[in-house]
C-alpha cells in the first residue's frame, strides 16, 4: 500500500500539520512545506533590524509623544520579530508546524500596523494643512480607514490560522487570507486617492496662492516637509509592492512556485517592508509636528503644530 511519501521515508510519518512529526534526520527538506531550509543569515538580519526598529521608534515616540504613532510601529516590530524567529526556528526543523505558523500568520500580517500608522498620520497632516479643503472631516480618515485595518489583521490572522491547521487544504482558510489581503491593497489605494485629491485642492487653492507656498501659520512647505511627504510616498509605493506579491502567492497556494522561491520572499517581502520601516523614521510625524503647549486640538495626545522647516 502507498503512503505516498518518498523512499526511505518511515511509513509512521506525518510530514505537515498537528502532531507532524518529520524532522531532518528522518525526511528529505524537499518535502517540507517550504520545500527549502530558510536562511538563517537572511533571517536573523531581519530579526536584528526590526528590533534597532523597534527601539528607534520608542525612542522617538517617547521623544515626541506620538503615542499611536509609535504603538503602531512597535506592534509590527513586535511582529516582525515573532515571525522571522520562527522561520529561524524552521531552518532547525523546516517540518516544524508551530513556527510555521507562528511566522506565517505573524509576517503576513505585520504591514497592516503601519498601514494604521500611515493613516493617521496623513489624517493629522491634513488638519494641519487646512481641513476646510478636505471634502469631508479629516477624522473620518482615521474612523473608517483604521477599522477597516483591523478587519484585515482578523481576516489574515484567521486565515493563516485556517489553513496552516488543515495542513494547507482548507480553501476557506486560503480564501480569508487573500480577503484580507485584497481589502488591505484596495484600503490603502482609496485611501492614496482621496489624500491626493486633497493635496490637489491645496495646492491649486487660492489660500496656497496668496501665501506664496507657505501654509496657513506662516510655515513654508520646505524641506523637512518635502521629505516627509516623499517617504511617506515610497511607503505606500513599498506595502503596496509586497501586498501584490504576497496575494499572487497565496492564490497559487501552498503547492504554487512563489512559496517555495525563498530569494523571491526575501526580496519582495523581507526587503520591502523593513525599508518601509525605515523609511517611516524618516517620514516621523515627530520630525514635522511639534507639540503646542496650549493643547491645540489633534490627533495626538496633545495639539500639535507644524515645526519651521529649513
Amino acid at each position: 500500500m502507498s503512503t505516498g511519501l518518498p523512499p526511505g521515508v518511515p511509513p509512521y510519518v506525518k510530514v505537515f500539520g498537528p502532531g507532524g512529526n518529520c524532522t531532518l534526520d528522518i525526511c528529505p527538506v524537499e518535502i517540507s512545506v517550504y520545500g527549502y531550509r530558510p536562511s538563517l543569515a537572511a533571517n536573523i538580519t531581519f530579526l536584528c533590524l526590526y528590533i534597532i526598529s523597534a527601539s528607534i521608534h520608542i525612542y522617538l515616540g517617547i521623544r515626541w509623544r506620538t503615542w499611536f504613532f509609535m504603538g503602531c510601529m512597535v506592534l509590527g516590530a513586535v511582529n516582525a520579530i515573532l515571525g522571522y524567529a520562527g522561520r529561524i526556528a524552521m531552518y532547525y526543523n523546516p517540518f516544524n508546524f508551530a513556527a510555521f505558523m507562528i511566522q506565517i500568520i505573524c509576517v503576513t500580517s505585520g504591514p497592516v500596523y503601519y498601514s494604521a500608522a500611515i493613516y493617521v498620520t496623513l489624517a493629522a497632516a491634513i488638519k494641519d494643512l487646512s481641513p476646510s479643503l478636505s471634502r469631508f472631516n479629516p477624522n473620518l480618515f482615521y474612523w473608517t480607514f483604521i477599522p477597516s485595518d483591523m478587519i484585515c489583521l482578523i481576516f489574515q490572522a484567521a486565515g493563516g490560522g485556517l489553513s496552516t491547521a488543515s495542513s494547507g487544504t482548507s480553501q476557506i482558510g486560503v480564501d480569508m487570507a487573500l480577503a484580507g489581503l485584497s481589502l488591505q491593497v484596495a484600503s490603502m489605494v482609496i485611501f492614496c486617492g482621496f489624500f491626493a485629491d486633497y493635496l490637489a485642492r491645496y495646492f491649486n487653492s487660492v489660500m496656497y496662492r496668496d501665501n506664496k507656498g507657505r501654509l496657513v501659520n506662516g510655515v513654508k512647505f520646505g524641506t523637512r516637509l518635502k521629505l516627509f511627504y516623499g517617504f511617506m510616498t515610497l511607503v505606500i509605493a513599498l506595502i503596496l509592492a509586497r501586498c501584490v506579491y504576497r496575494l499572487v502567492e497565496l492564490r497559487e497556494g501552498y503547492r504554487g512556485s512563489l512559496i517555495h522561491n525563498e530569494p523571491l520572499f526575501i526580496g519582495l517581502e523581507g526587503v520591502l517592508v523593513i525599508s518601509a520601516v525605515y523609511c517611516l523614521t524618516i517620514a516621523h510625524p515627530g520630525f514635522v509636528f511639534k507639540k503646542d503647549q496650549k493643547a491645540r486640538p489633534g490627533m495626538w495626545s496633545e495639539g500639535h503644530e507644524l515645526q519651521s522647516n529649513p
